[in-house]
């Protein structure tokens, strides 16, 4: 007989007890530009979890790519939280209230999600305070592919239970499903701040940090876990990723070493030549990106940095193809999306070239890299106001940014501003004499 005095309430707890590997999903969770989502189940079953054993396989182009995935510890807590709280709540409801929401969980504890939705809205019509209901809807809209609304009821949760850390895991997690990176990081900073322990918070937030380009984030997000987990292949994968990319090659040429002593793999073959490539060392790290290709074609970023190698050897055609294999497994991967939209720029295939600029430009938003190629393919297309008004910001934001003031300077020629054009053009000249000023064997040098 459960605290309201309802023996029904007892015996659909043992019920629910019964039904342990099949309670409520809390969250999805991913991770990747080496990204890696798993299926919405509460947060402690993420592809980032503590643990790792082998890289998954990524799921279809409407998810992200998965990273090495963890092993999980057999906990459900926080199902089990938000199932004793929507208990305690039934038994402070009239019995047709209280039946709905048991219905809702039944279903959903079925894995029903689409049948649960509509029996979770009907009982917070009535009882709209109902927090972990609430989150429960969020969950199960999670669960059918329905992210923006999931996000909608995840918020409204956190609007009644601001400090609801799980509640605000899930809302990350459906940002991130939604391929809005950005927020998604955004909640993971405060859930990490809370909970600086949550070693899958901490895993999440590292591989949205790495697609948003954020390496020095991640590098001192994870180094601290490094002693403690030695051996935590996800955490190499992670970390020697970041280094790499932030050009600290030789602390990343560790965690490589370290991933070898287990054999040859992708994961080795990938870090190996990407490290090459951090030097432009292009045609020694194709081998090492062809064999990773070969070993395991579904790891994340695999065939992203295969078409970076082809295309600085001089091979466009299998670059590109390669940038549309990595981009089949996850849609949102920015070095694809731009790689592959200035290969379609300089075939002057402009609409689908702008199409890829701006889904990498969604994955990184305000990037100067993607705004330029946007610029420049407005000039390409005649649009030269619109280039303009893009150049000039970008020159304002970054005064080095040569490129963008080689293509400034065209646009004022185009609207015969020649004083204007001449003054980028005396620009361009000085910032490449000083470059040139500070390479290796510089006259005075």
């Amino acid at each position: 007989m459960c605290a309201c005095g309802r023996p029904g309430a007892l015996a659909a707890q043992r019920k629910r007890r019964s039904h342990e590997r099949q309670t409520i999903p809390a969250g999805r969770v991913s991770c990747g530009r080496n990204r890696h989502i798993a299926r919405d189940r509460e947060p402690a079953e993420s592809r980032l979890q503590p643990g790792l054993a082998a890289p998954q396989r990524r799921p279809g182009p409407e998810g992200a790519p998965n990273r090495p995935q963890v092993k999980n510890l057999p906990h459900k807590v926080l199902t089990w939280i938000a199932l004793w709280l929507a208990g305690a709540a039934w038994c402070q409801q009239p019995p047709a209230v209280e039946e709905v929401l048991r219905h809702a969980i039944a279903l959903h504890q079925a894995g029903d999600v689409v049948a649960a939705i509509p029996e979770y809205r009907a009982y917070l019509k009535q009882v709209p305070g109902n927090v972990m209901a609430r989150s429960n809807l969020g969950a199960a809209l999670s669960g059918a592919g329905l992210y923006e609304e999931a996000i909608v009821e995840y918020k409204k949760a956190l609007e009644s239970q601001p400090g609801n850390a799980p509640v605000r895991l899930n809302l990350a997690l459906a940002y991130y499903k939604a391929a809005e990176v950005p927020q998604a990081a955004s909640e993971l900073t405060r859930v990490v701040a809370e909970q600086p322990s949550n070693r899958q918070a901490i895993f999440l937030l590292a591989d949205c940090d790495l697609r948003l380009g954020e390496n020095k984030k991640v590098i001192e997000l994870l180094s601290p876990l490094e002693p403690q987990s030695p051996d935590d292949k996800a955490l190499i994968y992670l970390l020697g990723t970041a280094l790499i990319r932030a050009e600290q090659t030789a602390r990343g040429q560790v965690l490589v070493d370290r991933i070898l002593r287990d054999g040859d793999s992708a994961e080795a073959r990938l870090l190996m030549g990407a490290t090459k490539m951090s030097v432009h060392d292009y045609a020694g790290a194709l081998p090492d990106l062809k064999k990773a290709v070969e070993l395991n074609p579904q790891l994340p970023d695999v065939y992203a940095y295969y078409g970076m190698a082809l295309a600085s050897t001089g091979d466009t055609p299998g670059a590109g193809v390669a940038f549309r294999k990595e981009l089949e497994s996850n849609p949102n991967d920015y070095t694809s999306n731009m790689q592959l939209g200035v290969l379609l720029k300089q075939e002057q295939d402009y609409p689908e070239a702008r199409q890829r600029f701006q889904r990498a430009l969604a994955v990184r938003p305000g990037d100067a890299t993607i705004r330029y190629q946007l610029a420049a393919l407005d000039l390409q297309e005649g649009r030269t106001k619109e280039a303009l008004t893009e150049l000039e910001k970008l020159t304002r934001e970054i005064p080095a940014f040569v490129a963008a003031h080689v293509s400034l300077a065209t646009a004022y020629y185009r609207l015969n501003r020649k004083e204007d054009g001449d003054k980028e053009r005396a620009t361009v000249l000085r910032l490449n004499a000083e470059k040139q000023a500070t390479e290796p064997g510089a006259i005075g040098k």
